[in-house]
């Protein structure tokens, strides 16, 4: 960390930093208590963004191992959430944390091709499991006491987050705390919105030409509309990612890499050879990935939430945009190839190709009831327009 201070070029900022900085306060305290620096050390401090931001900084900077972030904030989390609750409740949710919930979700990300960020989905089946005890202490009943017909009544006055419960039911279930019991599973949804192919190339027009957007969220945005990748994943790209061979730029996110067409190509290189205004400068140039996208944290790619408002902010909605592509790639391109190409499951691809047939079909009938009201010289009405995936 000494060694990454000294070396930075702006030796202003790094006086600004270590004088006013909440972070640079808090890695004083830390000097000064004389213990080595650890993990453990850290995880002794009440879960705050300093704490994680000077985590980060020294496990960037080569001072602590890295380690899957994500999942290991989860036990000091745990034991912040629990202080207030009552033991019973504490004694069951522990074990179910640690060695079910976290214990999976490890071995899951081990096997992983992409980063996964589980966390918040850990945090709400924590969360479910003790809303659950809490309704049972509310009608005078544990756990082991629980049937088919109290579940039905809790599920039925929550929302489709408590269905989640079923993981903590088969956990208990499986070392005989509660009698098996049936959780109801969701129904799979349609995609609510479908960005129609005109827009989609309007926004994809913009973010390839427009220089007053970001450099960031015109090639985000434009991966987004073109291949239909998820903010999740576009987040996690990095320099590597981009190969060059015979004059063209290749985007290795699946085998075979992907062509990507010169303007979006641009952008990418430029992005490799920008530094973002909001990176800190004191602990720049250390080893590990160079993130096209990074954020604010030393080493790490852009937040999830921030990521996605940017685009936002700037008239790119990804969940429609990201839709749309997928309806026109389908359109063009056999499912086994396009799951090859993004890197997808074979079944979302099958998935996305019969939403996309639905939708053609969709357009053909209104195209012929259009066709059929004019052969009959009916009077003038609205129409309402359906965009299917087009043609050429």
């Amino acid at each position: 960390m000494l060694d990454s201070l000294a070396a930075a070029e702006d030796a202003r900022a790094v006086l600004c930093w270590l004088k006013r900085s909440p972070n640079a306060r808090l890695l004083g305290e830390l000097a000064a208590a004389g213990r080595p620096l650890s993990h453990d050390l850290l995880d002794e401090l009440p879960p705050s963004r300093y704490e994680h931001y000077v985590r980060q900084t020294l496990v960037h900077t080569g001072v602590l191992p890295e380690r899957h972030e994500d999942l290991d904030r989860i036990p000091a989390w745990l034991d912040q959430l629990l202080a207030d609750k009552p033991p019973q409740h504490a004694r069951l949710i522990r074990p179910f944390v640690h060695w079910f919930l976290l214990k999976r979700a490890r071995r899951r990300a081990a096997r992983r091709r992409q980063p996964a960020m589980a966390g918040s989905y850990l945090r709400t089946r924590i969360r479910v499991a003790l809303e659950l005890l809490t309704w049972l202490d509310e009608q005078e009943l544990v756990l082991g006491d629980l049937t088919q017909e109290h579940l039905d009544r809790w599920l039925a006055d929550g929302n489709t987050r408590d269905y989640t419960i079923r993981y903590f039911l088969g956990w208990a279930a499986n070392r005989g705390l509660t009698q098996t019991l049936a959780v109801p599973g969701i129904p799979r949804q349609e995609p609510a919105h479908i960005l129609n192919d005109d827009d989609r190339w309007v926004q994809l027009k913009r973010c390839l030409s427009d220089t007053s957007m970001p450099l960031d969220v015109r090639a985000a945005g434009a991966i987004v509309l073109l291949f239909g990748l998820p903010t999740s994943r576009i987040r996690h790209l990095r320099a590597e990612h981009l190969h060059q061979q015979d004059g063209e730029t290749y985007l290795g996110i699946g085998k075979p890499p992907l062509l990507v067409p010169p303007k979006l190509a641009v952008l990418l290189h430029e992005l490799v050879e920008t530094s973002p205004v909001h990176q800190s400068r004191i602990v720049d140039d250390q080893p590990g990935p160079k993130w096209l996208f990074p954020g604010l944290l030393p080493g790490r790619p852009a937040g999830p939430s921030a990521f996605s408002r940017k685009l936002v902010d700037h008239g790119i909605d990804a969940r429609p945009a990201r839709n749309g592509a997928l309806v026109a790639l389908v359109a063009d391109i056999p499912p086994p190839i396009l799951a090859d190409l993004l890197g997808l499951h074979i079944n979302t691809a099958v998935r996305w190709a019969g939403i996309a047939r639905r939708d053609w079909t969709d357009y053909l009938v209104a195209r012929a009831a259009d066709a059929a009201e004019d052969r009959r010289g009916g009077e003038s009405h609205p129409r309402t327009s359906i965009h299917g995936p087009r043609t050429s």
